[in-house]
């Protein structure tokens, strides 16, 4: 089959590799339909994330059941279905608590109660190195899929690949931020980044009862993308001072809830470059820093972005002295999926009108070449296989 395969930091090609077979009674084989190139996934391209052999990439991704290991009992060769990208098993402690990301049996090389940088680190997910299982991903003309009885929803005719395909990731994810701040209605949400995730979390916000939803990013067409599918107010921090303009909105004390939906991969400045290397950091953290200044006291700070290190100088004084709540982490998919499956089959919300570009699996290269360079206006691409 053919798959997009990291080989190395900034080298993915499309390559023949073999086809993925049943290895337990409880998985299947998905022919894939569709699958998307998101954001973290750049984190592994760029060389945040270590990964030293060779790895098919991707964890959004659907498609139609192929074949099923003799275990399986919920799905027969030809359902079509969505499926999340935290593999779980179902049946473990975190599981049973709704916390998927972190189950104890989808990651047995390298799990653990520390969360530290290389070792102990949470369950498993597709195609995000081998510090999280070594799974094959899904931007592929097929993948195994595991714990199959357990995460997978059946997807109706009635609805195409492009309306549910953010099911398996963006959308919860974006969700996940809104609703960890447990919004009340009528809240000023500020979110930090207008890329995949930060659209979807401006879609949530609306849809949880916020009364301003504020979206915050250093590329123009992306800001007009979210004014456009998501009727927010924007900011543009090249073009003022965020921090300063979103009190200036807000009385002078700051909005309700802050989202960072950036993550490591925040723009930087030749300083920050130089401050990282100085400080062994990947990445920087300053959109969170930005987050903490621009909460109000006693706000809410969630976190979607992607960190993977520690960081130096972390403005711990500033959260106990605003007296603020911070929740962060994976996105427990597996919690939301069915309601947020409800929305979209109920017409209340629309998830596909971010995307930009849909390209043959045969185009993954230029794919993550226009995404990672912000070329083209990409927000959003999906691949066909």
């Amino acid at each position: 089959m053919k798959a997009a395969v990291f080989h190395k930091p900034g080298h993915i090609s499309v390559d023949t590799v073999e086809d993925p077979k049943i290895e337990k009674s409880d998985d299947i084989i998905l022919k894939v339909t569709s699958t998307a190139i998101c954001g973290s996934d750049l984190h592994i391209y760029d060389g945040f994330f270590p990964q030293a052999r060779p790895l098919i990439m991707g964890h959004e991704f659907m498609g139609i059941v192929e074949e099923v290991g003799n275990a399986v009992t919920h799905l027969k060769a030809g359902d079509r279905i969505v499926v999340p990208f935290p593999i779980a098993c179902g049946h473990c402690y975190f599981c049973n608590h709704d916390m998927q990301p972190n189950c104890e049996h989808s990651n047995p090389e390298h799990y653990g109660p520390e969360g530290d940088v290389l070792s102990g680190k949470g369950g498993g997910l597709f195609g995000y190195t081998d510090l999280y299982g070594g799974y094959a991903g899904g931007q592929a003309q097929y993948v195994r899929v595991p714990y199959a009885d357990y995460s997978p929803r059946l997807v109706p005719e009635s609805l195409s690949d492009e309306q549910v395909l953010f099911l398996t990731d963006i959308f919860p994810t974006g969700w996940s931020a809104i609703d960890w701040a447990q919004l009340k209605g009528g809240e000023t949400v500020a979110i930090f980044g207008s890329g995949p995730v930060g659209l979807m979390a401006q879609k949530a916000a609306w849809l949880k009862g916020a009364g301003r939803v504020i979206a915050i990013d250093p590329l123009n067409y992306r800001l007009a993308k979210a004014k456009m599918v998501n009727n927010v107010e924007t900011l543009n921090p090249h073009e003022v001072d965020v921090i300063e303009a979103i009190r200036a909105m807000t009385n002078g004390r700051g909005a309700d809830v802050c989202v960072d939906a950036v993550g490591v991969e925040a723009e930087r400045t030749f300083f920050d470059k130089v401050k990282a290397v100085v400080r062994f950091e990947k990445g920087t953290d300053k959109v969170l820093e930005n987050c903490f200044k621009a909460v109000r006291r006693g706000g809410t700070v969630t976190v979607v972005g992607v960190y993977g290190t520690p960081y130096d100088n972390f403005p711990l004084h500033t959260m106990f002295d605003k007296g603020l709540t911070v929740r962060l982490g994976q996105a427990p998919v597996q919690k939301y999926i069915d309601h947020l499956f409800t929305l979209v089959q109920n017409e209340k919300v629309v998830l596909n009108d971010i995307v930009t570009h849909v390209l043959p699996l045969s185009h993954a290269s230029h794919a993550y070449d226009i995404f990672k360079n912000k070329q083209e206006d990409c927000v959003k691409v999906i691949l066909k296989p």
